[in-house]
Order: C-alpha cells, then structure tokens, then sequence
C-alpha cells in the first residue's frame, strides 16, 4: 500500500517533472526525455525492492548532480534522502527545489567529498541504501560508497548496457571492502546490486581523490 499511496500523490503534485526540468534548464541533466530519465531513476528503487519488501529507512544519493535518481527516491518513498556531491552550483540548487511547494520532506544536501563524509559519524555506517548513477568508475563507487552503508546495506550502481562485459567488478576486492556482489540486474535498464556483509576495514576509503587516481581494480 505504501507506494500506491505514493503514486496517487505524485500523479496530481507535478514538483517533481518541474525540478528535473529545471535541472535540465541549468545543464545538470542530459537532453533525454524526463519521462525516461524517471523511470531509469524507478530501477533503482525496483531493485532495492526486490530486497526487501518495506522502504529503506534512509538512502544517500552519491554524487547527487542534477537529482537523479535521489529526487525519484524521495518523492517514492518519503523517507531521509540524502544527497551528496562535491559542486557547490550543483548541491545549491537541490536545496532550492527542496524548498519548493509540493516537494516531499525528508530531503537533506550536503556539499563535500565522499571520502572525508563517510567518515563523519552523523554518516558512518548509517544508510540502508547508497545510490550511484554517474558517480565514477566501478572501482571508485564501491570504495567511496561503501562506510556510508550500515552492514547489510545495499548499493545500487547504473551500468552499461553491454550485458555481455563481465570484466567491470572485482569479486576479490569487493571482498576486501566489505561487498558482496549480488550480480546484474535489469528493470529496463541495467543495475549492480552488492550488499555490504561486514564493517568497513578502517583504511577505506583512502584520502580524497586517491580512490580514482589508484583504483582498487
């Protein structure tokens, strides 16, 4: 009942199609249709659903851009939604369309780089699910996203859609992080769901901008 109840509200409150819209206006979006773009946004949530049958208490959107899918989330869910990313011009303006009428509660930006958030302990291990759409290279995501997840937490990447490329993720170091990989999966398009088994080793992540420049894998 809980997302019929969500989806009733959203068909008459149009914030959401006008923030996405807007985030297009400034660039922060591709040229696609915005119809798309929300439904690609939807498989993130198809997939944590297809984990558990209740919405996650709280979920963070890792290098949150121009809102997607985190502001899809939002509006699905209701819960906490935090959304992350290092661009100023980019965190301001999820901030205003979180002000705007009709947008759901719950919604918290905050400005600043993975590596140094996820060890804050208002972050640390509290988030059932992280979110990547375009945050970077497979290596990359899985370190910078992995202390944000409290142990059991998922994490939902958006992949290429060469289903036949077996070569983007590392069993080994997956393991080293804490993940566990729980393989490929398509709604439309295609997602990669790991599930985080145990507490993060204290060396991970390493400082700021070491994850890409020296990759894991």
């Amino acid at each position: 009942m809980w997302w019929s109840l969500r989806h009733n509200c959203s068909v008459t409150n149009n914030w959401l199609p006008r923030a996405l819209e807007e985030s297009r206006a400034r660039g922060f979006l591709g040229p696609g249709a915005i119809e798309l773009q929300i439904t690609h946004s939807e498989g993130f949530a198809l997939c944590w659903e297809g984990h558990s049958p209740t919405p996650p208490e709280s979920f963070l959107d890792l290098g949150s851009g121009g809102g997607l899918p985190g502001l899809v989330l939002l509006e699905r869910w209701g819960c906490r939604g935090v959304f992350v990313d290092s661009m100023e011009k980019r965190t301001k303006f999820l901030r205003e369309v979180l002000e705007w009428a009709g947008a759901p509660s719950g919604g918290e930006v905050i400005t600043g780089r993975a590596e140094e958030l996820s060890r804050d302990p208002e972050f640390e291990a509290s988030f059932d699910l992280v979110t990547a759409r375009s945050f970077g290279p497979p290596a990359v995501v899985a370190e910078c996203a992995v202390r944000f997840l409290k142990v059991g937490g998922v994490l939902v990447v958006s992949e290429p859609p060469d289903d036949t490329d077996r070569s983007r993720w590392n069993h080994k170091a997956l393991t080293k992080l804490g993940l566990h990989d729980d393989g490929r999966i398509r709604h439309g398009a295609a997602y990669r769901v790991l599930v985080k088994l145990r507490p993060t080793p204290k060396g991970f992540p390493r400082e700021v901008g070491t994850p890409g420049k020296k990759p894991l894998f």
